[in-house]
Formats: C-alpha cells, sequence, structure tokens
C-alpha cells in the first residue's frame, strides 16, 4: 500500500462526505428507515457511502472493500482490506446533537494501521499520517492541501482519578457496573467514533464498550488510537482487537491509554 495516497484519498473522501452530509444535516427534513437489523439508516449515510466507495475503488482498485451500507460486501472472507462506515452515529444526526463521524479505515494482516475520523459538526478531523502516526487538523479543511496538524497522544493516566468516556445511545447497567470499577475523577458521553478520539488526544483515559459493534464502527478510531499510543483490547481476555472476523462482529473491548489498570470483567 502506497500510504502517502492512501492518506492523501482517505481525508479527501472523508471531507467531501462530510460536505454532503452536514448539507443533509442542514435540510428541514430528511427521511429516516430502518436496515434489516433494526438500525436508522438515512439519506445521508447513503450519499457519504457513495462518495467514498467510488473514490476508493477508483484510488485502490486491488485492494477489498468492506463497507456498512453495501451488505455484498460483508460475506467477503479478508485481512488486509479498506473498511468504511460513512456515518458512525446515525442516532446522533437524526437527533442533530452533533456526534456523527465519518470513517475510513485501512486493516493489514487483521491490523488497522491507518485511519480518519471527522466529526464534521465539531470541526474536529483527527487521522494517521503516512507514517502512521496519529495527528489532529487545525484550520478550514481544505480539501485540495492539508492544514496544520499537530501529532496527539494519549494521556499518562492516575489511576486513582481516572477520565472516562462511555456511549452516548448505548450505555446500559452493565457498563456503569464495569466503569463503578475504577477510580474515576470525571465520567463523560460522546457519542460514534470520537470516543477513540478522545482517548488518543488524552481527553480521557479509558472507553470500555459493552455493547454490539461492528469493525466499521470501531477500525477508524482504533486506528487513530493506536498511532496516539493507545490499544484496544477485547473486553473478555484482553487480547488486542483484530479485524478481518467472520461477518465483521466485534466482541465487547476496552479501548485506553497504556497505564490504566485495566480490571477484570
Amino acid at each position: 500500500m502506497d500510504f502517502v495516497k492512501l492518506t492523501i484519498v482517505m481525508r479527501e473522501l472523508a471531507l467531501q462526505a462530510g460536505d454532503k452530509i452536514m448539507e443533509i444535516y442542514g435540510s428541514d427534513d430528511f427521511e429516516v428507515r430502518s436496515k434489516s437489523d433494526e438500525s436508522p439508516v438515512t439519506i445521508a449515510d447513503e450519499a457519504a457511502d457513495a462518495i467514498i466507495s467510488a473514490g476508493l475503488r477508483a484510488a485502490f482498485p486491488d485492494t477489498p472493500l468492506v463497507t456498512e451500507e453495501q451488505a455484498a460486501s460483508h460475506a467477503q472472507s479478508v485481512s488486509t482490506f479498506l473498511i468504511v462506515d460513512p456515518l458512525d452515529g446515525t442516532k446522533e444526526f437524526i437527533k442533530r446533537r452533533g456526534d456523527f463521524t465519518v470513517n475510513i479505515a485501512y486493516i493489514e494482516n487483521g491490523v488497522p494501521i491507518r485511519g480518519i475520523v471527522y466529526a464534521p459538526a465539531k470541526d474536529r478531523l483527527f487521522y494517521t499520517d503516512a507514517n502512521g502516526v496519529a495527528v489532529e487538523e487545525e484550520g478550514a479543511f481544505a480539501k485540495d492541501a492539508p492544514g496544520a496538524t499537530h501529532p496527539i497522544k494519549v494521556s499518562t493516566p492516575d489511576n486513582s482519578a481516572l477520565l472516562v468516556v462511555a456511549s452516548k445511545s448505548h450505555r446500559d447497567q452493565a457498563t456503569d457496573d464495569y466503569i463503578n470499577k475504577y477510580a474515576t475523577a470525571d465520567m463523560k458521553s460522546a457519542g460514534s467514533s470520537l470516543k477513540f478520539c478522545l482517548v488518543a488526544t488524552g481527553e480521557a483515559d479509558i472507553y470500555p464498550r459493552l455493547g454490539r459493534t461492528m469493525e466499521w464502527d470501531t477500525a477508524a478510531g482504533h486506528a487513530v488510537l493506536k498511532g496516539a499510543g493507545g490499544e484496544v483490547v477485547r473486553f473478555d481476555d484482553h487480547t488486542t482487537l483484530a479485524y478481518g472476523k467472520p461477518g465483521f462482529e466485534n466482541p465487547f473491548f476496552i479501548a485506553y491509554a497504556p497505564g490504566v489498570q485495566l480490571k477484570q470483567p
């Protein structure tokens, strides 16, 4: 893989998709339908997917592509591939709460090594550069040239006063029970893959997820967190979360800054 080209293409497509999403977000009304798994989908999901998938297939025709909105792509058995969630946090989008993201990642041998997370309503853009270092870009996000970036790095956690982030739309008692095993100084809620990015920037120390997710929900955020020195492990045995699993479904997991003393389930 040409990582310089990949970084440029992912950034441009994420920004284009973000523009289309915000155009629909700002409209008076948009249709919401239910997919076969009862999760919501909007015209914004589909429009963003069309932009990203066409761009990735044109730029990297020999690399398999898995995308949430194209069910046929979910039947593939792959370990090195591109994976897309064109609009993560659809519920946040529908409620106009802003915590939604565009996500593109590259998986190599089951490991998410490059990714981009763009939160257009929050004006935050996180990605791995050509060397795999996680950065946050500042400025106007011009499509033809990156603006100023700064490397992001996970925190050095204080296990007596941890900063926790958890899901805004999928919080449950099991999650609260697990969080209560830790000594926490602050607890915040966020939607979509932004939670990974908050750990990556040091704005949070740990993000436990005790609920159903798919690989396209997590791959880009995982790549950004990895590039910032963080880790994502399975909840049950604390082994690294791998990609290319049958059906692309994740187990429960924990994203965290090394130094957090993980508790057993």
